[in-house]
């Protein structure tokens, strides 16, 4: 199954709730949400204040991204907002498959992100635990930025390590993917696709996923 994650990071706050519906409408699989503490990395976007209350306009997955220090400390308070799949970062704790089991047990699927100089096989000894690989086609903090080419070949390497190892888990790629590259990103191996800019910054956030959908159609 091929996903399409928009990102919510780059809709438009002050309409939200009509952004969310044409996306939702326009056949979105989830809502990618990317929870940043100006630490992890040099941004800030909202806390579970602000996930609890969007969870009320939409019952599609909300895919939850933490780039944030000390995830461990907060995944509590994500979950109970809503969030269904938490994400959080390999080179954000020590003990990544200690939280991955965690998130298990409360109910949550589990995700590990990797940044773009940590390689696959950091994932060898914790790709059982894990629902969810991210892989980061460009630096966490910022939408709009270019896909690193290098990227390719990591997705190609999560998805050898996952279907040898736990084909269930699902392998999701971030920054930079629009109509140019999504073909490129689909044969590398991704199944679940984020998206912001490439959505979100056109006059019709509906019909550019729908484009996105025709294109996956097709490969």
């Amino acid at each position: 199954m091929l996903r399409i994650a928009p990102s919510l990071l780059s809709a438009d706050f002050a309409d939200i709730r009509a952004q969310i519906q044409a996306v939702q409408s326009a056949g979105a699989d989830q809502l990618h949400l990317d929870v940043m503490d100006g630490r992890f990395v040099p941004n800030l976007t909202w806390g579970p204040k602000i996930i609890g209350d969007l969870r009320k306009l939409s019952p599609l997955p909300f895919d939850c991204h933490l780039m944030i220090v000390e995830p461990e400390r907060y995944v509590d308070a994500f979950r109970k907002a809503g969030a269904d799949i938490i994400t959080f970062h390999y080179e954000a704790t020590d003990h990544a498959q200690r939280l991955l089991a965690y998130l298990r047990s409360i109910g949550a699927k589990a995700g590990i992100s990797l940044c773009p100089q940590t390689p696959v096989a950091m994932l060898e000894d914790i790709i059982e635990d894990c629902d969810l690989v991210l892989i980061m086609s460009v630096n966490p903090g910022f939408g709009g930025q270019s896909f690193i080419p290098r990227s390719y070949e990591k997705i190609r390497q999560a998805r050898a390590l996952i279907d040898a190892r736990n084909p269930g888990c699902m392998l999701e790629v971030d920054g930079g993917i629009g109509a140019s590259n999504l073909r490129e990103v689909v044969a590398a191996g991704a199944d679940t696709f984020v998206m912001g800019s490439s959505i979100f910054d056109t006059p019709d956030p509906g019909a550019a996923l729908e484009a996105m959908r025709t294109i996956l159609a097709q490969v």
